[in-house]
């Protein structure tokens, strides 16, 4: 079993990191192997709504949505790391996010996520919201902590002080691998996942 944490700071080694690196240590030792994937420094494009992808399986626009990708569907299950800005997740996540589950969503149905946050102080609970509503649309199992998956601090120090945020994030890592465990059981026993119906598509505007 793998679970690929992804780093949607800017800073590749800050507060978002610590958080992470927390959980990411505590899978470790639940038997899980773990890779942590930093968006990186560099402009991510949002999502034009093109329809590209349907035909090729990957985006358009070459970064590192599409360097990522593969590694993502591959993962067992995923989590998700920001820094709160304006009471909202970062730039570059957000649109890494639009396009990943845009182009390759229905590879990533029934993987269990999980949503983390840091802030300095406050806008954590709209953040934490923004990246779970992508894993609810998607059919992803949710992974919930003791409270919600959110750290504090100014500095990675700071976050490392913020004694509760780094227990939510171990009680986190350990929901995780048990309800991966559980599915692997579930698979060998020959638990498949639900039928889904055909979409229906419901318009407002006549």
């Amino acid at each position: 079993m793998k679970v690929v944490l992804i780093n949607g700071s800017p800073n590749e080694k800050g507060c978002t990191y610590t958080a992470l690196k927390e959980a990411a240590d505590e899978l470790q030792r639940q038997g899980v192997e773990v890779e942590i994937v930093h968006i990186g420094k560099a402009p991510v494009r949002g999502c034009l709504g093109c329809g590209g992808c349907r035909k090729t399986g990957r985006c358009v626009f070459d970064d590192a949505v599409n360097a990522l990708a593969d590694k993502l569907v591959q993962a067992d299950g995923l989590v998700f790391g920001s820094p709160v800005f304006y009471a909202g997740i970062s730039g570059q996540l957000k649109c890494f996010m639009d396009r990943l589950f845009y182009s390759r969503g229905a590879q990533l149905t029934g993987k269990p996520a999980a949503a983390v946050v840091s802030a300095r102080r406050g806008g954590c609970v709209s953040a934490f919201d923004d990246i779970n509503r992508f894993f609810t649309i998607n059919r992803m199992p949710v992974v919930s902590s003791q409270y919600w998956n959110q750290v504090h601090g100014n500095t990675p120090d700071e976050v490392r002080k913020d004694e509760e945020g780094l227990q939510i994030m171990r009680t986190l890592a350990r929901n995780m691998a048990w309800l991966l465990r559980c599915m692997e059981a579930g698979r060998q026993a020959g638990v498949t996942q639900p039928d889904r119906e055909p979409t229906i598509r419901t318009n407002f505007i006549r």
